[in-house]
């Protein structure tokens, strides 16, 4: 999605996603691109209900590095709070939590995407509403061999052959 040029768009579509599940907990996965300032992907799951989001960056680098992006997310999870009329204290009402979750780490400055796309099978695998501040027991590691970053290329070429030649 284009921040930067499009961000009514991009909230628009946040909080549509977000009321798709009503009052249903549930995390969402979103891939965010850092453009203009770089070329780099990173990864936010976010719990509306909760208010709640997770930020995995392969690389070490801050959410607060991304004001634009914090301000669609927070924003998107205010209207959807507005919008499903939850009730919520004043001193809670702009306090949206944002976790930095040590993930693993790239050793290069080119795996960024397929790291987001491991992290989402991950979580997607763990089926829980919440991930813990050193990532997932099962996935934790300081890094991924080349192994895993070849599965999951491999799990995206099937998924484009499925999806456009069968």
């Amino acid at each position: 999605m284009a921040i930067a040029s499009e961000p009514e768009s991009v909230r628009q579509r946040l909080v549509d996603r977000f009321m798709s599940t009503g009052n249903t907990e549930s995390l969402h996965l979103w891939a965010y691109n850092t453009r203009p300032v770089g070329a780099h992907w990173l990864l936010l799951a976010i719990n509306p209900i909760r208010e709640v989001v997770y930020y995995l960056n392969s690389v070490n680098g801050e959410w607060t590095n991304y004001p634009a992006m914090k301000d669609i997310v927070d924003l998107s999870i205010q209207v959807f709070r507005s919008q499903r009329d939850a009730q919520v204290s004043r001193t809670k009402s702009n306090n949206i939590t944002w976790i930095q979750v040590q993930c693993p780490q790239q050793r290069n400055s080119y795996d960024c995407g397929y790291f987001v796309l491991r992290f989402m099978k991950e979580i997607l695998q763990a089926n829980q509403l919440e991930i813990p501040l050193t990532y997932l027991d099962e996935f934790r590691a300081a890094g991924y061999p080349r192994l895993k970053l070849e599965e999951i290329k491999e799990d995206l070429c099937q998924f484009y052959i499925k999806q456009f030649f069968m």
